[in-house]
């Protein structure tokens, strides 16, 4: 095997996907942003190092972070939510474009999401034009042309949809909630397990230059779902108002060409 993998940004997704690498015999260079991340990193066996992208400049020896690197998963979100001044994202990657290009690295998965799609009603596959309404989902097509026009890098984009697992679960936030719409609309959601999963089976099959939807294949009504969801934790579920609006369902054409993905964790 004997490949370097490099995965910027060791949160929720990155750090246990760093450690399932590693159990499958993959070196990992890893970041953070904090010190006290640093040392978690260095005790799990990745390779830590402290960088912290900016819109003026890469804080942190990115060099030695790339040296040796064969593949490397960009796992870093926008932030563009909330309160408070925002940095641009697209900048960001660009900053870190331009050090790929100095390094050796020509592998890339990028993690983005199925917010690229905006509102696009019905059916959505990986053929289907970006439509973003979020200035998240505007700079991650920004980004994700960045890196897929650049035909000296073998780039692999990933849309995630909404991410579900340890301590993260969307109906925490929406129990008791009311008045809520889109109880019709399908769910587009994914398990931590099969992230790591998809990314994982990209590495090992080489697989590159094309665009991936990662949802689990099942879309329940998020009336109906989160109904469930709320009753398995015994917290009060979300009431949703009626609605007719045909939404978005995201298909996953492309996942099962890579050695017939098998999802491994249900939403359910």
């Amino acid at each position: 095997m004997n490949k370097k993998i490099g995965v910027i940004g060791c949160g929720w997704m990155g750090l246990p996907l760093a450690e399932s690498l590693i159990a499958s015999g993959y070196t990992v260079n890893g970041t953070s942003t904090s010190n006290e991340k640093i040392s978690v990193l260095k005790e799990r066996g990745i390779t830590p190092f402290k960088i912290a992208l900016s819109e003026n400049e890469i804080n942190g020896d990115i060099d030695a972070f790339l040296d040796s690197v064969s593949v490397l998963v960009i796992n870093i979100p926008p932030k563009l939510r909330g309160k408070g001044p925002k940095e641009s994202y697209i900048v960001k990657i660009t900053l870190l474009h331009e050090a790929i290009k100095k390094s050796a690295v020509k592998n890339i998965i990028f993690a983005s999401s199925t917010a690229v799609y905006g509102d696009t009603e019905g059916t959505v596959t990986e053929k289907t034009v970006p439509q973003p309404t979020t200035e998240s989902g505007i700079q991650l097509v920004q980004c994700e042309d960045l890196l897929k026009n650049d035909k000296e890098l073998n780039t692999t984009i990933i849309r995630f949809g909404g991410l579900i697992g340890p301590n993260r679960h969307p109906v925490t936030m929406l129990s008791g909630r009311e008045n809520l719409s889109g109880g019709d609309a399908p769910v587009n959601l994914i398990h931590l397990d099969d992230c790591i999963g998809i990314i994982k089976r990209v590495i090992e099959c080489d697989y590159y230059n094309d665009v991936l939807n990662a949802v689990y294949p099942d879309h329940p009504t998020k009336k109906e779902y989160y109904t469930k969801q709320a009753a398995k934790r015994g917290i009060p579920a979300p009431k949703y108002a009626a609605t007719g609006k045909n939404q978005k369902l995201v298909s996953i054409c492309s996942i099962f060409l890579i050695n017939n993905y098998n999802f491994l964790t249900s939403i359910n």
